[in-house]
Order: C-alpha cells, then structure tokens, then sequence
C-alpha cells in the first residue's frame, strides 16, 4: 500500500514521537477492512512507540483510534478514522500520529490556549464528525484543525469520515459537498476552515477580544489588507524596506488556497494551491510581517478624514491604523444568481469540482460556464460520474483550444452553448435538474441531474470600499500604472484591481509594485 519511498519518509516522522500511542482498529471483511489492518501494520513496523489492538468495537466499520497510552478510547477520546486517510488525507494521518505521540505542532501557542480554553460547559462534549473525500484539497486544513483540538481537549471528540466508504452514511444526512462538519449530530460547517475560525465559532468571546487587540497595535508603515499572491507580494516589498508592515487577512493565501494544481508560476514546475498558499506565508512571516488573520475589513476611512492616519475598520469592530493602506482582497466566485442556486449550495450547487466531484459518482451533472475553469472542470468530472452538461451563454466555449479538443473527445459530455440557465431545481433537500434556455430558438429545456458545478468566473471583494475608493463598473478598484487609486495614501494590487489578467503571477508583481510605490509615497511625504 505505501511505496518504499513513502515507508522510509513515515519512518523518519515516526522518529519525532515522544511518547507511545496506540491504534485500536474496528475492522471488518471489506476490501477496505483488509487494506486498514495492511496500512496499520505497517505503521507499527516502523517505529517501537506504536502499538496495534484490532479488538476495536467501534459502530463504524472499518475504522481505527489514535490514542496515547492510558486515554480511554471508550469514552471517545483520541482522534477516529472512519475509512482509510490516503491521497491528501495521508498528511492528516501523520500529524494525528505526531501530535498524539507528543510532537509539537506548527501553530501558535495562543491558538493551543485558546484550544484547551474551550468549555462546552452543562452540554457536554463537543462531538466532531467531519465527512471528506479523498481527493478534495479543502479537506486537509478541517481534518487537521478538528484533530488538533481533540488531542489537545478531552471534551472534544473528532471522528473523520472518508466518504467514498460509507456511501450509504453519506446519502442519508445529504452529504453533497466535503468538507462538510457536524457538532453533537447538528450541521456546524462546510468548506474550508481553519483552527482559529472553528475556536472562533465555538468561543461567542473571541471576535470582542481580537477587536482589543487591533485597537492597541500602534499605526503601521504599510497595511495591507488581503493576503493573497498580490498582499503577500506587497508585504515582502515592503517589509525589506525596513518599515513596520502589518497584514489583515480574511483567509491568507486567498483564491491559491482552493486551487488544486499551478503549473504556470514562473521558476514553479508545479505544486498545488495550498502548498503555494503556505510557502507565501511563510516568507511573509520570515520577514517580521504583523500577519492577522480572520481579519475582514467593512469600512475605511482616508487620512484627510481620520487625522493624518489612514483607517481600516474591521467587522469584529477592531480599527487599524497606518501612514499607508495597500488593498488586496482579492475575488471570490460569481454566483449565476437564479432561483435554486442558494436554496441548493452544498445541496447539490457546488464550486469544486476537485473536492467535491466524488460525492457524484455515477450520477449525472451540470457545470456551468464555457471558459477554462468550467471545461477543466467538465473534464474532471467526466472521469467520475455518468454524465456532464455543460451549458455556456456565449455562443460557443471560451477555454483553450486544447481542452475543448479534450472535452468533445469524451463520449460521456454533452455541451450546451448560446444557453441561458434560469433555474436550479430540487425536490426541497437537493437538486434534480437544471432549467435552461436556447437563446436563438427561446426553447426552455430541463435536464434531470444530481449536482450542478458553477463556474462563470470572479467578483471583486469590493463591496466595503463603495463610497470611498473609485470602482469601476465592475466592482474593480480602479488603479494607475503604480498601484495608486483615488484616495492619498491608498494603493490596490491583484485581481480586486482594474489589471487586466487575473493570474497569479500578475497579482504578485503587481503587489510588489504597489509596495514600492507606497515606499516612495512614504519618503515624499
């Protein structure tokens, strides 16, 4: 099951462990069952801290516990594992192992704090489960973070659950996209989450004590606000100047974080959107960088209204202040904003394809859009499911001409173009088709199906600055060749921007750009 390769790096892991722990695994007859008990006794072979019990009695099977020595598993400590942890969970699996064995994690001590500071209190425990798909790049970050807070908290219990080995689990809680988080039985979240926004969701205190903390952190050089390609690109910049730069991120990394592969970044051969997204934060806290996370800005006020300091009003209530402000905050995806779209999200009207596309296996689907991402995404899908419409509104596909040739070369797709989608249809829990019309003919057409991809483009994350930063008609930011905007002070970079190309490597240089030009703004100032 692990290649010798993969045995020898797990080894050297394995070495960090400070403490014994145990696998206690509910087995069964499935194929997975027997491929669990080969993927354990490996782990056991390869290092003497970790011991193996297959005498588990767990209700889901097959499944298996990561416990210290003397942790009463029982009672549901440990972290589970409901389905084998490859492809990206396999990650997960190693640092469950680590951290249960006494390996510190790469976190800061104030997110562990906050970590064994959670009490639930007369309602007891906090029960985790979390459902992900082996091939989702979203999962990693909530398996880890729901984890963590297992082990470092008795009164919260994790079990993890690949979907693709309880299908049966999945389809009755309709289970249609991953990750998908349950609290005590009730839904809690999907989508990518981080440690500090689950702490911050289970903590009602949290956002009043971040807002403390930014209203006492003295004024900055630089702000930048966005942590994407283009902020972080801005934050090294400016940080080499020697300046006091601080950064306000909603999620860093931004857009990269729910990429799933990146071939085109110059020097880059390839890697994939969280790595990429790591490796930016990385270098930004090499250099010193105030990073803020969870950090969403609602408002700002220019320094000819504020008293010579630019104001950066955040929607926990916290105000940060600097000589200059570098806006960054990037994209997000635009909804097609029909009837069912929002009734359906997470019920079968999905945005990725890469992590959710598994939990439609053997069924039939939409995607909607004709450019790259729409036909990358029609092409995924085409390896796992029956069946794909894809419905375009221009009058014909908008991707490279080598996917296109790809796509018409598959039996299994079936492409609408000069169509107008108008409705996403459902049964009242999830969707069963998708309404559509030919705009030459004006025939309406529904087509019965389980889950719809969207996938029609960005929307600048603008909406804040309305009134106080020109935009275009589009939402963008709009910008001079050096990053300037309007208002004195104020600097945009990336694909908020009027730049044309929304490209990671545009949005880097144009950070670094607006960085220099918020450094010559502060030496003539």
């Amino acid at each position: 099951m692990l290649d010798d390769a993969l045995k020898a790096q797990l080894q050297q892991y394995l070495a960090l462990l400070r403490q014994p722990i145990r696998l206690i695994a509910s087995l069964d007859d499935s194929e997975t069952g027997t491929d669990m008990k080969s993927l354990l006794e490996t782990i056991v072979s390869l290092s003497d801290k970790v011991s193996l019990d297959t005498t588990g009695t767990d209700s889901r099977t097959p499944s298996f516990v990561v416990a210290r020595e003397g942790e009463n598993v029982n009672d549901g400590q440990g972290v589970r594992f409901a389905g084998l942890p490859l492809g990206h969970e396999f990650t997960s699996l190693v640092l469950a192992l680590l951290w249960t064995g006494g390996h510190p994690p790469k976190v800061e001590p104030e997110v562990i704090d906050s970590i064994k500071a959670l009490d639930p209190g007369a309602q007891g425990d906090l029960n985790f489960e979390v459902y992900m798909s082996l091939s989702c790049h979203n999962c990693p970050d909530v398996v880890q973070a729901l984890s963590l807070m297992a082990i470092f908290n008795p009164k919260v219990k994790t079990v993890v659950i690949e979907g693709g080995a309880f299908q049966k689990e999945v389809e009755e809680r309709q289970i249609m996209a991953v990750p998908m988080v349950f609290l005590n039985g009730q839904v809690f979240g999907s989508g990518r989450m981080s440690v500090e926004e689950i702490v911050a969701k289970l903590d009602t205190g949290t956002a009043e004590r971040e807002a403390a903390k930014l209203n006492a952190k003295e004024a900055y050089d630089v702000l930048i606000v966005g942590g994407g390609p283009a902020g972080a690109a801005a934050a090294v910049y400016a940080a080499r100047k020697g300046i006091r730069v601080g950064v306000a991120a909603e999620r860093f990394g931004g857009q990269t974080n729910d990429t799933m592969a990146i071939e085109n970044y110059i020097s880059v051969l390839e890697t994939d959107g969280p790595k990429f997204a790591a490796a930016l934060e990385a270098q930004v806290r090499q250099y010193g960088v105030d990073l803020m996370n969870l950090q969403r800005a609602d408002k700002i006020t220019p320094a000819a209204e504020a008293g010579g300091l630019v104001q950066v009003h955040m929607e926990n209530g916290g105000t940060l202040q600097a000589k200059t402000v570098i806006l960054s905050t990037g994209a997000r995806w635009r909804n097609v904003n029909v009837p069912g779209e929002q009734a359906y999200k997470n019920k079968g009207v999905a945005y990725c394809p890469h992590c959710d596309g598994p939990l439609f296996k053997g069924k039939r689907t939409a995607v909607i859009g004709g450019g790259n991402s729409g036909i990358e995404a029609a092409i995924d899908l085409a390896g796992i499911v029956e069946h794909v419409t894809v419905i375009e509104f221009a009058e014909q596909l908008k991707a490279d001409a080598v996917l296109v040739k790809k796509l018409n070369s598959l039996p299994n797709v079936t492409v609408h173009t000069n169509a107008q989608t108008t409705e996403i249809t459902g049964d009242g829990s999830k969707v069963n088709g998708i309404r559509f019309k030919d705009r030459a003919t004006g025939t309406e057409h529904h087509v019965e199906l389980a889950g719809v991809f969207v996938q029609i483009g960005l929307v600048p994350n603008t909406e804040f600055l309305k009134g106080t930063v020109e935009l275009s008609k589009f939402g963008e930011i709009v910008v001079d060749a050096k990053g300037h905007t309007n208002v004195p002070g104020v600097f945009a970079a990336g694909d908020c921007t009027t730049v044309p190309y929304k490209q990671i490597v545009i949005a880097a240089g144009e950070g670094s750009k607006a960085a220099l030009s918020a450094f010559d703004h502060l030496i003539r100032a």
